[in-house]
């Protein structure tokens, strides 16, 4: 058990759920602010951990989630202060939190902290037995950038997009070859994590706990698809133009004909 639950495995899940716990002010928060927070604290919470171990590719990978997560986080917070149209529609389209008892905002806590930390595994199972840097942590550290960058430039695009037509969807940029291109962008970013721990992950524990929070992040980004394309349906279902969108643009996987996950009532929306 020592051997894929470590001491500092501990630390790191004591870390997220004292951040995420940011949900009890705000029920989204467990899976927005909280998430993107708590992997800029992971980071910095291995950083500390494994001082006298770090190489170049830790550091990097370390340095990497904490600006992934103040990114992320930022940019939700951002959006919610200043945005007053957002705040309105959230309202109608994410539950406030009120009429769920304590015992299962408890639990929700606890299972994010869960997968936040198993998300980050891959690294901190490459500190903490004392890989290298070597061409699977400088490809995975690459890999994470470019979903960084890829989701950044989403985000971005779909602002401006906004700001001159906010009654219009977009498909513009990053979202002609996926509808849900900062979606794909997480999805490529954890997948770089995943591959820079692939070479040092020792046992089935280690792999177990690590596919669980890939896995995880997986599953989630295709019910967050879901989310925005039942949404979307709503608003634009009557648009001509949006059905001729939809039926033409794969909705999170590129050059993958999967139009549609609405119908996979799975994925939680």
């Amino acid at each position: 058990m020592e051997s894929f639950i470590p001491f500092e495995f501990w630390i790191l899940f004591a870390a997220a759920m004292v951040i995420s716990s940011i949900g009890f002010y705000k029920y989204v928060y467990f899976i927005s602010l909280g998430y993107g927070f708590s992997i800029s604290g992971l980071g910095i919470a291995m950083l500390v951990m494994f001082r006298s171990n770090l190489h170049v590719g830790t550091i990097l990978a370390c340095g990497i989630f904490f600006i992934y997560g103040i990114r992320l986080s930022g940019y939700l917070l951002l959006r919610e202060l200043k945005s007053s149209t957002y705040r309105n529609k959230m309202k109608t389209e994410i539950k406030d939190g009120k009429q769920i008892g304590f015992g299962v905002k408890c639990a929700i806590w606890v299972t994010c902290a869960v997968l936040y930390v198993t998300q980050v595994l891959p690294v901190f199972y490459r500190m903490h037995n004392g890989g290298g840097f070597d061409l699977f942590n400088i490809v995975g550290v690459c890999i994470m950038v470019v979903g960084i960058l890829f989701e950044a430039v989403a985000d971005l695009q779909k602002n401006a997009s906004k700001k001159k037509n906010p009654n219009r969807f977009c498909d513009t940029g990053l979202y002609k070859i996926v509808r849900c291109p900062n979606y794909l962008g997480e999805m490529v970013f954890w997948t770089g994590v995943l591959i820079s721990g692939l070479n040092v992950l020792s046992g089935v524990g280690q792999w177990v706990l690590s596919l669980v929070g890939y896995l995880g992040i997986i599953f989630v980004m295709f019910s967050g698809a879901r989310r925005l394309e039942l949404r979307q349906n709503r608003t634009y279902g009557e648009d001509p133009e949006y059905r001729n969108y939809v039926k033409s643009v794969p909705i999170l996987l590129p050059f993958i004909p999967l139009y549609s996950v609405a119908k996979y009532k799975f994925l939680v929306a």
